[in-house]
C-alpha cells in the first residue's frame, strides 16, 4: 500500500484523517516539509541514528520505523551524533533499563552541541510507570516518549514535538487496535519478519511481558497472507511469523483459526521457499502442527521450545501450565515425526526455590531432550512480575556453580550433534559477506546453523546446495556442491 501513496498528493492544511494509517501519511507528509526546510537551511538531509535492544517483536518495530523516518526523508546513519537519535527498549531484565539510561547521559553532551536534535524513545520499557518518570525527571531533554501499542503513531508524535518544542509523552495502558501497512525498511531484502499476532496471555511469574506488551490479539489471516504475499514478489524468499506465542494464534479472532491451519495457507504462497515462526509455548503446541511441518516442504526443520526448567514443582512456580514429564512428550512426538528437526530452549537457572534436585531435574531434560543449543539465564528479580516477591532466593555461588555445569552439558550435546552433520551437503540461503573474512559468504540451514561459503557476493539472497566439510563446534566451512 505505501509505495503507492505519494506524500506530495497530500493536504497537510486539511484536518487529519481519522482512519488508520492514512492518518499517519498524513503527518508523514508534515514531517516531510520540516526536512526539506532543514535541507535548505543546511545544505543537506537530516541523519536518523536507532538502536534496537531485546526480541525480535521489536527488531520488526524498529524496521517500520526506520521505514517512517526514509519516507519522510531522513537517512540513516551508524552514528550516534544524528539530528535524531531512537532507541526501542526492551525490559525483559532490570538491567536492560539501566543500559537506556546510561546511553542518555552519553547523549546529553550530543543535545547541547546540537538543540535542535530530537531523542526518542520506545518500546517495552516505556510501557512502565517508574522508568518513564525517571526519564521526564533526570532527562528533561528527552524529546519522545512512545510504547509499544502506538508505535504506529510516530510520525504523528514528531510532528507534535516539531510543532510544540515540548516533550511529548504518549503511553496507551493496552489497545486492541492492530495498524499495519506502514512504510517498512527490511534489513535483508530476501528474508523478513511478519508480524501475527501481539501480546500474551501467559503471565509466566517471572516475565514482565503480559504487562508491557499488553493481552493477546492476532491478526486477520487475509492480512497476514496479503502482506506476506507482497514479500514474496519484492524478492523475499524467507519469512519468520513473529509473536510471543504463536501456537496460540487465532484464538481472539471473530473467526478463530489454528497456528497450523495459518502455515498451511501461508505454504501455499508462490516464492516463499522457507518458513520460520517463533516463538512456542510447550503448553500450545499441537499434534496438528507437528503433522503440518512433518508434511511442509517449506517450514524449516527447527524449533525454540523454551523449558525453562526440568522441575515440574517449578515449573508449577513459573505458571508454564505443563509437567516435565509433558514436556519430554512433545520433543519426542517431534523427533519421531521430523527426525533432522533442531530444538533449541531457553532455561533459566537459579529460579527462586530451585534446589539441588531441582537443577538435576532440568539437566536430566537436557540430556534426554538432546537439544543442538540453549540459551542459559541466571535468575535475576524483575520488580513487578510475582517471582521478584517470592522467598527462598538462591545463593549467588550456588547459582553460578549450577550455572556453569548447565553450560557445559548444552555445549557438549551441542557439539556432538553438529558433527553429525560434518561431510552431509544441506541447502543454505545466504545471507551476507562475512565480516572478518571478505572471500567467505555466510548464511544458514534449514535448522538455523551457521555456514561459511567462499563465493561471491552474488550469492547473497540465494539458497544452495553446500557441502558441510568442516563443522567448528556452533558452525561449518562449506563449499557449494553440484554448481559450475
Amino acid at each position: 500500500m505505501y509505495n503507492e501513496i505519494d506524500l506530495d498528493k497530500i493536504d497537510i492544511n486539511s484536518e487529519p484523517p481519522t482512519e488508520e494509517p492514512a492518518r499517519q501519511y498524513y503527518f508523514m507528509a508534515k514531517c516531510r516539509g520540516w526536512v526539506q526546510e532543514f535541507k535548505k537551511k543546511n545544505g543537506r538531509c537530516p541523519f536518523f541514528f536507532t538502536q534496537t535492544f531485546g526480541c525480535q517483536m521489536n527488531a520488526r518495530d524498529s524496521e517500520k520505523i526506520c521505514g517512517i523516518l526514509e519516507t519522510i526523508g531522513y537517512v540513516q546513519t551508524d552514528e550516534e551524533e544524528a539530528d535524531l537519535v531512537l532507541y526501542n527498549t526492551c525490559t525483559v531484565r532490570e538491567n536492560a533499563n539501566n543500559k537506556i539510561y546510561g546511553r542518555l547521559g552519553y547523549l546529553n553532551g550530543y543535545k547541547k552541541k546540537n538543540p535542535d536534535m530530537k531523542i526518542a524513545l520506545c518500546g517495552c520499557m516505556m510501557q512502565e510507570k517508574g522508568p518513564v518518570e525517571k526519564i521526564t525527571k533526570s532527562y528533561p531533554f528527552v524529546d519522545i516518549i512512545f510504547g509499544t501499542h502506538n508505535f504506529f503513531k510516530f510520525a504523528e508524535l514528531l510532528v507534535q514535538s516539531f510543532e510544540t518544542g515540548q516533550t511529548v509523552v504518549d503511553i496507551w495502558e493496552d489497545t486492541e487496535k492492530i495498524v499495519e501497512k506502514l512504510p517498512t525498511v527490511r534489513k535483508f531484502p530476501f528474508k523478513s519478519g511478519v508480524n501475527i499476532m501481539f501480546g500474551c496471555n501467559n503471565f509466566c511469574s517471572y516475565c514482565i511481558v503480559p504487562y508491557v506488551r499488553g493481552r493477546e490479539r492476532s491478526r486477520k489471516p487475509e492480512e497476514i497472507l496479503s502482506e506476506i504475499r507482497s514479500l514474496a514478489a519484492d524478492g523475499v524468499v524467507e519469512i519468520m511469523l513473529l509473536g510471543q506465542n504463536v501456537n496460540s494464534y487465532g484464538k481472539t479472532l471473530d473467526n478463530p483459526i489454528s497456528f497450523a491451519e495459518l502455515l498451511k495457507e501461508v505454504e501455499k504462497i508462490s516464492g516463499i521457499e522457507r518458513i520460520r515462526f517463533m516463538t512456542s509455548h510447550p503448553k500450545d503446541l499441537s499434534d496438528e502442527l507437528i503433522e503440518v511441518m512433518k508434511n511442509s516442504s517449506k517450514i524449516c526443520h527447527h524449533l525454540h521450545l523454551p523449558v525453562q526448567s526440568g522441575s515440574t514443582r517449578l515449573l508449577e512456580k513459573m505458571n508454564r501450565k505443563y509437567t516435565k514429564e509433558e514436556y519430554l512428550s512433545l520433543v519426542g512426538k517431534l523427533r519421531k515425526a521430523i527426525p533432522d528437526i533442531a530444538i533449541t530452549t531457553d532455561i533459566i537457572v537459579g529460579f527462586p526455590g530451585e534446589t539441588e534436585q531441582d537443577f538435576e531435574e532440568t539437566m536430566d531434560v537436557v540430556r534426554k531432550a538432546d537439544y543442538d543449543s540453549a540459551f542459559t539465564f541466571i535468575y535475576s528479580k524483575r520488580t513487578g512480575t510475582p517471582a521478584a516477591s517470592y522467598e527462598d532466593q538462591v545463593p549467588e555461588h550456588m547459582v553460578k556453580e549450577r550455572f556453569d555445569r548447565l553450560l557445559k552439558e548444552v555445549q557438549e550435546i551441542a557439539a556432538r550433534k553438529s558433527m553429525q552433520l560434518e561431510g552431509k551437503v544441506e541447502k543454505v540461503l545466504f545471507e551476507h559477506q562475512n565480516e572478518q573474512d571478505e572471500a567467505l559468504i555466510t548464511g544458514r540451514l534449514s535448522n538455523n546453523s551457521v555456514v561459511h561459503v567462499k563465493g561471491s557476493v552474488e550469492l547473497i539472497g540465494k539458497i544452495r546446495d553446500v557441502k558441510l566439510t568442516e563443522c567448528k563446534g556452533f558452525y561449518y566451512y562449506g563449499e557449494l556442491y553440484g554448481h559450475a
